[in-house]
């Protein structure tokens, strides 16, 4: 009986290594976008099923689109598996919609060097300038003879401010964090360091890595949906535990191409491919490459914020370089086709994250390119203009001939081998060797030739 007992107790002790459980990892580097809150949306329902122990998320972003956002927080709020948000690693950030993530959060944790804030939405910052100022909502409009126009525009920033800090005070609540802080993070834009966050209670862990983060996070108690949990990683560590998470290839797609670089990109591969089809159809390459990326471009441009003027204006930039291509103008329509180009690339996005803009080198360089095309076919029209002309009926002025019959003042003439009618002032003699002075559509203007006899007799 003693063996028996002393056999139960070491199975016992060895049962929690033997069956080591798992916690996933997500590691989100880089703007919130659709293919990202995919990405964490479907994760987070997978979890519901395989029961991780919890999800960690690694979070560097330096922002990102308000509806996915709110998609990714609203699967946080309803998910019954902890979601522990750590800002990592030093020199990260969670800024703007980040700010919000790590609020939505169960644990939220920063590594030294990082920070979180300027949370103030975005649309604010693209309709209120430099100079002007957010007006708390409880003070009273001015009821000045402003413009009705300014008036609306003012209530609708108030309006959009309002709900932003009636949202991060929401998950701030649910959460016991500081929603004081939080609003001035919307408001204000403020900002605070990884040890700020801490002591402000932002945060709750401040910690250098992921095994000092499992370690900080044992005995940690949680409420999740009512339901209480308490974390119990004292003996978890990276290399046995951890299960990391990747986007699939779907996912991984839409994240590639909702990057504005590469959306900006195959606007321009779409449309240059199908003028360079049109322009010399073949084996239908150009076309059917360009008509994939264009369409790819459309798929990109419906999960980004762009902007119609900024794209007619990129499109009408586009149709002035191909102009000049075809209808050579000397550069008027070429140059002024580069100005609408680079006018368009800056606004196509709405919006002024950085995040979601196109970036400057790029523009500039494509710029470039279209300019340096633009002077190579202009320099090949001035000096294609110089040269003499080798085709067509202009070439025959200056030939000789001979009548094939008397012209007086009409008759035929052999050019070249080739059988014309002719006019001429003077008369001139069937076998009679004749000049072309010029051509008139069918008819050539022809005088005899004189010539000069030398020699002895």
């Amino acid at each position: 009986m003693k063996w028996c007992a002393l056999i139960w107790l070491l199975l016992s002790l060895s049962l929690p290594t033997l069956a080591q459980e798992k916690y996933w990892q997500l590691d989100i580097k880089g703007p919130i976008g659709s293919g990202t809150a995919d990405f964490i949306v479907t994760e987070l329902a997978q979890a519901e099923v395989k029961q991780p122990a919890f999800i960690l998320l690694t979070l560097d972003t330096p922002g990102g689109l308000y509806d996915a956002t709110r998609n990714i927080i609203s699967a946080m709020l309803a998910s019954n598996i902890p979601v522990v948000v750590y800002v990592a690693p030093s020199g990260a950030r969670a800024a703007s919609a980040g700010t919000y993530i790590l609020y939505a959060s169960h644990v939220a944790a920063m590594a030294p060097g990082t920070h979180l804030g300027a949370a103030t939405p975005v649309q604010l910052t693209s309709q209120v300038s430099k100079n002007d100022s957010i007006r708390p909502a409880a003070e009273p409009l001015d009821n000045t003879d402003a413009a009705p126009k300014a008036k609306s525009s003012s209530a609708m920033e108030r309006k959009i401010l309002n709900d932003a800090i009636a949202y991060i005070r929401s998950l701030a609540q649910l959460r016991g964090r500081n929603a004081e802080w939080a609003e001035l993070a919307v408001r204000d834009a403020a900002t605070l360091t990884a040890s700020e966050a801490l002591s402000e209670h932002v945060i709750e862990l401040l910690v250098d890595d992921v095994p000092s983060l499992l370690r900080a996070l044992d005995g940690q108690p949680l409420t999740i949906n009512g339901t209480p949990y308490t974390f119990a990683t004292a003996n978890f560590s990276v290399e046995l535990n951890a299960e990391l998470r990747r986007p699939n290839w779907r996912q991984q797609f839409i994240i590639t191409i909702s990057n504005p670089n590469i959306t900006y990109l195959l606007l321009l591969v779409g449309v240059y491919g199908l003028v360079l089809e049109f322009m010399s159809p073949g084996f239908g390459v150009a076309g059917i490459s360009g008509a994939i990326c264009l369409l790819l471009a459309a798929m990109a441009l419906q999960m980004l914020p762009f902007s119609t003027v900024g794209l007619s204006l990129l499109a009408l930039g586009l149709v002035f370089i191909v102009a000049e291509a075809i209808t050579p103008t000397l550069g008027v329509l070429g140059l002024g086709g580069v100005v609408a180009f680079v006018m368009g690339s800056v606004l196509l996005f709405d919006t002024p994250d950085q995040a979601f803009r196109v970036a400057w080198p790029l523009i500039a360089a494509l710029a470039l390119v279209s300019l340096g095309l633009m002077l190579v076919v202009v320099r090949l029209i001035i000096k294609q203009r110089h040269r003499p002309v080798i085709s067509g009926v202009q070439t025959m002025v200056g030939l000789q001939g001979e009548a094939l019959t008397d012209i007086a003042p009409t008759g035929y003439v052999m050019v070249q081998g080739e059988r014309w009618q002719a006019r001429s002032v003077e008369p001139i003699a069937a076998q009679q060797t004749i000049v072309v002075l010029a051509v008139d559509q069918l008819t050539l203007s022809v005088r005899p030739l004189t010539h000069i006899q030398t020699g002895s007799s």
